[in-house]
């Protein structure tokens, strides 16, 4: 709370001839007219919105008024919103703010004040980042990868794989997805100053399927466990066989998950009949198995943006779409399910500390 009354008699003269001299710079004039404002006990909100700027800016006016004088106000450094640093004190700035991640203006403003004894407003220094070449933006959460090596051998693999393919041979990329009974909202187009909303839900239940993925053919077997463990990994096995009568060998290309590699499954794998052949993702590779991509697209079709107003209809539809829609309409996105592998490292990334 600023109060009134803190001009002497001189100064408020000096601040009025300002306020009404054709002559002087229109911007000069209406922080003189501001301060007048503050010292006649209007507060910093009701002149911001009188002259459509930030509070913020009012209160940096007053500050540096009471710190400089006239010359805070009238000095070439508040003109046409030019900086009022200068190219060293920039570049020590560029430094500082290299060195560390700043959540908001008030450590911004409050170094340069205590470095460069100089007041910015927030929206003044938001203005000055921007300047800098400084982005408002928010950290990308980074997952542990596999080594580049590793991701490049195995597509390497793949490739080779595929390239030396028989015809009485098929490929299928598996996994495990549960989906949780709640409403997730997703962003959408809608009209300019509509309040879109959505009812939530408060379950916590979810779907467990353990599936599979053909991509050649887009044949996607599932089970419905309820747990996800060795006995649905050997469910689906099976179900990925007796689908494929007619395939003498069929590679399944699955994540290094304990129940993928457990007794359950080696005993599945050790009988003289089997036609299954795994292949083990390098660790932390989901974005090297495709049927990631197609959980996102059973998301898209069943849980953003909808309300399911109990968990049996909300996991009726997640089997719903296994069941009816993912056969019908696979082919419209089949571009989003794709095995365009790459590697992907952090090398690109400022990783914070």
């Amino acid at each position: 709370m600023i109060r009134p009354g803190f001009l002497s008699s001189s100064e408020r003269h000096e601040l009025e001839v300002c306020v009404r001299s054709q002559r002087e710079d229109h911007g000069v004039a209406r922080r003189a007219n501001a301060i007048l404002l503050l010292d006649d006990g209007k507060s910093c909100q009701a002149i911001a919105e009188f002259l459509y700027i930030d509070d913020d800016t009012i209160r940096g006016w007053y500050k540096a008024y009471r710190i400089g004088g006239w010359d805070a106000l009238s000095t070439d450094g508040w003109k046409g919103g030019q900086s009022r640093m200068t190219s060293a004190q920039k570049a020590e700035l560029c430094v500082w703010l290299d060195g560390r991640f700043c959540r908001s203006t008030v450590e911004i403003r409050a170094h340069i004040e205590a470095q460069f004894s100089l007041v910015y407003s927030h929206s003044g220094c938001i203005k000055l980042m921007s300047r800098l070449g400084f982005e408002y933006r928010k950290p990308k959460g980074l997952p542990r990868v596999s080594s580049a090596e590793k991701q490049a051998e195995f597509i390497d693999k793949y490739d080779c794989l595929l390239n030396a393919l028989a015809a009485d041979e098929a490929v299928y990329f598996a996994d495990a997805v549960h989906p949780e009974y709640q409403t997730k909202p997703a962003f959408g187009w809608v009209r300019a100053g509509s309040k879109p909303a959505i009812h939530t839900t408060a379950g916590r239940g979810r779907v467990n399927i353990h599936g599979a993925l053909n991509l050649e053919t887009f044949d996607a077997p599932f089970v419905e466990p309820t747990t996800v463990d060795g006995v649905s990994a050997v469910q689906l096995l099976a179900k990925i066989e007796s689908r494929n009568p007619d395939k003498r060998l069929i590679h399944v290309i699955w994540d290094n998950a304990a129940y993928h590699k457990g007794p359950d499954v080696r005993a599945f794998l050790a009988r003289p009949e089997c036609r299954i052949h795994l292949i083990q993702l390098p660790p932390y590779c989901p974005h090297l198995n495709p049927i990631e991509r197609l959980w996102g697209v059973m998301h898209q079709c069943v849980t953003y943006n909808r309300h399911y107003p109990t968990q049996k209809q909300f996991a009726n539809a997640i089997l719903r779409f296994f069941r009816e829609t993912l056969p019908k309409e696979w082919k419209t996105f089949r571009s989003q399910v794709s095995d365009n592998f790459r590697v992907v490292t952090h090398e690109d990334f400022r990783v914070l500390g």
